[in-house]
């Protein structure tokens, strides 16, 4: 699925890497899913995204029973979620490794942080730009 439009300019070893590290990071829509209708009380769902922010969030108010009820109607919403995460993760990858990067560690956005490429804010404990799609810098 990513070959066209993430590796199409790759050469055989940028594509390896590519792969090796999408696959590495990646997330799983069913996993997803599991965690958002089982423990979305506790908001691991939203940790499992890198959404701290909003994980931190689900916790404080477990004992109200308000996230139980989020996590059954967001375990709906996940695979989209999921897709869109692992996409924006494919298209950091590929700029990393289009523009000569050994590796990209996964850091999560501070509260108010914009983005280093396009300037777009960021949410509290974003991955990736939901703009370009950047990696977050530390």
């Amino acid at each position: 699925m990513y070959d066209l439009h993430h590796t199409a300019n790759m050469n055989d070893q940028q594509r390896a890497f590519f792969y090796a590290e999408y696959g590495r990071a990646k997330k799983d829509e069913v996993v997803g899913v599991l965690f958002a209708l089982f423990l979305g009380c506790f908001g691991i769902h939203r940790f499992y995204l890198g959404e701290t922010g909003w994980g931190i969030l689900y916790l404080v108010f477990s004992w109200t029973g308000i996230p139980a009820i989020l996590g059954v109607i967001e375990c709906f919403f996940m695979p989209a979620r999921v897709r869109r995460y692992n996409d924006a993760l494919a298209r950091a990858i590929a700029v990393g490794v289009g523009a000569g990067f050994v590796a990209m560690p996964v850091v999560m956005a501070p509260f108010g942080a914009a983005c280093t490429v396009c300037g777009r804010t960021m949410g509290i404990g974003a991955a990736f730009c939901p703009g370009c799609g950047a990696g977050v810098v530390a």
